[in-house]
């Protein structure tokens, strides 16, 4: 019997971590499949809020506590890119719409653009980070730092520039996102406490497997109509998946430049970050009440965001190799 069993469960595990080893692969072609098959979205939306739950859960599950506090030993650097992604990008954000009239003459955009910038990143940005060979740690100890954060940040930016503009009250949204971390984080630590974080760190792939296939059901939720829009109001589809690359790649080459002078592969890995913001978040702390146009916007934000690893892997290598030669060529001097 207890041979039957390890047979059961030997196949979904060798499943899950070959799909955990195609890495940006996998994640750019999510985008695709769920964007190909429109029933899936029907069948997921309902389930939104309990993926997020999930990625928030895993990701918490497999922080690196001791990396965490050597950079929270020098928390200089930390603070400067926590107060960007959390308050300078919002800022920003709702002074623009603002003095542009977005506000009034798009509604449903700038209530997009304003829960995208004041989102914290996206929890995978560690792990997609970690495969393009950029500085994980420091992405990860940022995030941790911006996601504890953002239900306060969240609440007053909500109260400063969405007036109305959401169905619930500033203070609610504070306190949901609250809720939605507070419970993420508590499960994550009784799975470390349960199996241990030498066992998390030994099934890596088929955790990130199974991270793969939760991003498929959110993507897929909020998704699923894009055939549709597509083929209903095709320049005003095009148009919003042009805005959501464009933001993407703009706060990806801002804050790459503004923090420069720690290194350029470094400071793309905080770009990375800061780019990939946690709309899913925002969706579970909104119970999905938005507008459609909201809802477009979100559904081509995950172009940019699946599909940008992908593509800047090899920049992000080719960094990586650079800065390792040049630290060789050092070592070599100095000796």
């Amino acid at each position: 019997m207890s041979s039957a069993l390890r047979s059961i469960f030997t196949l979904p595990l060798r499943g899950l971590s070959w799909l955990g080893s195609q890495g940006t692969r996998a994640v750019a072609a999510i985008v695709f499949i769920a964007a190909a098959v429109p029933p899936l979205g029907a069948l997921l939306r309902p389930y939104v809020t309990e993926a997020i739950l999930v990625l928030l859960c895993i990701s918490f599950m497999r922080v690196d506590l001791t990396a965490l506090y050597g950079h929270l030993r020098r928390p200089a650097l930390v603070a400067t890119a926590t107060a960007w992604t959390t308050i300078g990008v919002p800022v920003i954000v709702g002074l623009v719409a603002h003095a542009t009239g977005l506000t009034d003459r798009a509604p449903g955009l700038s209530l997009a653009l304003m829960l995208q910038s004041m989102a914290s990143p996206m929890m995978a940005s560690p792990a997609l980070a970690a495969l393009m060979g950029l500085d994980a740690t420091l992405v990860l100890v940022t995030l941790v730092t911006a996601t504890a954060i953002v239900p306060f940040t969240a609440s007053l930016f909500a109260s400063l520039f969405l007036g109305g503009m959401l169905s619930i009250s500033p203070l609610t949204l504070g306190l949901k996102l609250l809720g939605i971390l507070a419970a993420s984080l508590l499960a994550a630590t009784i799975i470390r406490r349960l199996f241990g974080a030498e066992a998390i760190q030994r099934h890596k792939q088929p955790i990130d497997g199974f991270n793969i296939i939760i991003l498929f059901v959110f993507a897929s939720a909020i998704m699923g109509d894009v055939v549709g829009d597509l083929m209903a109001q095709p320049v005003f589809t095009i148009s919003l998946a042009a805005l959501s690359f464009a933001i993407y790649f703009t706060l990806l080459a801002i804050t790459t430049l503004l923090f420069r002078r720690i290194g350029t592969e470094r400071a793309l890995a905080l770009g990375l970050m800061v780019s990939q913001r946690n709309l899913g978040l925002m969706l579970a702390a909104t119970s999905g009440a938005l507008p459609p146009t909201t809802w477009l916007y979100f559904a081509m934000t995950q172009f940019p965001i699946h599909l940008s690893p992908y593509i800047l892997t090899p920049i992000a290598r080719r960094l990586t190799a650079r800065t390792d030669a040049t630290s060789a060529v050092a070592g070599g001097s100095a000796s």
